[in-house]
């Protein structure tokens, strides 16, 4: 009775029971009297703080329901099921225990309550059970097969039986309601452990029923929230990340990185968050939703560079509010969109020209390279314009830190080659050309880069015109003026004129000395 596997408070009361059975066999003075009055009063005492342990659970686990419905509302409602059918029966007891003491005048004087009258009374007629014992033995099976049935299947298995064996009526060995005596007869359960015996050992098992009932309550308790507990760590719950220093690592770099685990269950969902990218307020919904095992970003990456994102969430526990700090940073690089192709000994910059070019270290935002030559100037990114000056060659050094906190630096260098030749043009044409008169008299003369990279827009400021046996003419402009006019009227047919030293310039840098521009002979076809 006092061993098996039960707590050492079940142990205790079960031994105080054999002791009290064996005294019932003796002629029981008041001291005895007297000591079950007092295992009674340690009971009772026990009783009231095992209570407030219990409504601390409660309380624990209505606040968990109430932060997480989805989770702990079914296991609420089972806790609070218990509870109700446990007040009521323990209620019941405690209105019991005081009718049998409401006659005497002191309710502690135990050595009066030596007889057994009082429930003898109330529990039985004659051979039979009175209406009040019927109620009794109502209210303890009520209250066993409801617990038993309030808990859910699984693995409450082995709290259930343990239900049925703290409030068995029947000794087991026969499912009547009967217990056997040291005759080999069986005898009602009720008569077994209430008929004949003094009030005072009546009172104390009354009281280790409501132990019992308190009991109870702490094991459905704690077998939820442990059962709770153990879904809530269970690995199904978690999921991996990678969790790194920097967010790009290079060829032959070692990566130190780790793989981490999160939760990623409903009760990591946070409640609230406060967050920022670069100092700008982020909006939940959208930029950012909660979900379960944290927030998930709806950020653009962004331009390339360095991306911070600060600020806070809010997670839930026990009833109040707690703060996790946020303070993360993410590189954004372009996205490459061609392949990069060089020829060699091609690299050529042009003087006189603003010449465009693309600087960029991998991996290393554009923000954080740095480029230096003479004449070179960034535009915006990665975009920059070399207008080199003097000199055969220019180099270029670009230059950077790497993620791990490594400087590097590149240098190239570049060819610098003048603008080639113009060539004069007539009406668009070049070289030798056929053309009538008139069409002459009212053309334009002008200069052009054959098969130039660059679109440069060139202007005429001044040619020279000549007719054969004519004096040549200078003229102003980019047309015939009255005196060029004047000689191409005496060219006949079949004559060649010729416009030579032909003055061009770049409009948008006339400082620029272009090299001399082929002249244009023009075959009079009238």
């Amino acid at each position: 009775m006092a061993g098996g596997k039960q707590t050492p408070r079940q142990k205790m009361i079960n031994l105080m029971y054999l002791i009290f059975i064996a005294m019932l066999a003796l002629n029981m003075s008041k001291e005895v009297l007297a000591a079950f009055g007092l295992m009674n009063e340690k009971l009772e005492t026990s009783n009231t703080n095992m209570d407030s342990n219990n409504s601390s659970f409660f309380a624990s686990l209505e606040t968990k329901a109430s932060e997480n419905e989805e989770e702990y509302g079914e296991l609420y409602k089972d806790a609070q099921q218990i509870k109700e059918l446990s007040d009521s029966y323990y209620n019941y007891l405690e209105g019991l225990k005081k009718e049998m003491t409401a006659d005497l005048e002191d309710p502690k004087d135990y050595v009066v309550m030596d007889k057994s009258d009082y429930l003898d009374q109330k529990f039985f007629q004659g051979d039979n059970l009175g209406p009040e014992g019927k109620k009794f033995m109502d209210q303890i099976n009520n209250y066993r097969e409801g617990v038993v049935n309030a808990l859910p299947e699984g693995e409450f298995e082995s709290l259930k039986s343990a239900v049925k064996t703290r409030f068995a009526t029947s000794d087991g060995k026969k499912d009547d309601g009967k217990v056997e005596k040291r005759d080999g007869t069986r005898q009602d359960w009720i008569n077994y452990h209430f008929e004949g015996f003094p009030l005072v050992a009546s009172l104390t098992k009354l009281t280790q029923l409501q132990a019992d009932i308190k009991t109870t309550e702490q094991e459905v308790l704690k077998t939820l929230l442990e059962g709770e507990l153990t879904e809530a760590v269970s690995l199904t719950n978690f999921a991996s990340a990678l969790s790194a220093p920097k967010t790009a690592y290079y060829s032959g770099e070692k990566y130190d990185g780790k793989i981490i685990v999160s939760k990623t269950d409903k009760t990591s969902t946070p409640v609230a968050a406060e967050l920022t990218l670069d100092g700008r307020k982020l909006t939940e919904g959208k930029d950012y939703e909660l979900e379960a095992g944290g927030i998930k970003m709806l950020i653009s990456a962004g331009a390339p560079g360095d991306h911070t994102v600060k600020g806070t969430m809010t997670f839930m526990q026990d009833g109040e509010e707690v703060p996790v700090e946020v303070n993360n940073t993410f590189a954004t690089i372009s996205m490459p969109n061609a392949a990069v192709i060089s020829a060699d000994k091609m690299n050529v910059v042009y003087r006189g020209v603003a010449n465009p070019m693309t600087i960029s270290i991998p991996g290393i935002p554009d923000n954080k390279v740095r480029a230096s030559a003479p004449g070179l100037s960034r535009r915006s990114g990665s975009q920059y314009i070399m207008n080199p000056g003097t000199g055969r060659s220019v180099t270029i050094t670009a230059s950077g830190t790497l993620p791990d906190g490594k400087p590097i630096s590149s240098k190239n260098e570049f060819r610098i080659k003048d603008i080639p030749r113009p060539s004069g043009t007539v009406r668009g044409e070049s070289g030798s050309i056929k053309m009538p008169k008139n069409n002459l008299e009212i053309a334009t003369v002008s200069a052009m880069l054959e098969d130039f990279d660059f679109d440069l827009n060139l202007a005429v400021s001044q040619f020279k015109f000549k007719v054969p046996g004519q004096p040549t003419v200078v003229v102003n402009g980019n047309k015939l003026d009255n005196r060029a006019k004047s000689a191409l009227k005496r060219a006949g047919r079949g004559e060649s004129v010729q416009i030579f030293d032909i003055q061009a310039y770049i409009t948008n840098n006339k400082s620029y000395k272009l090299k001399k521009v082929s002249p244009v002979v023009v075959e009079l076809t009238n």
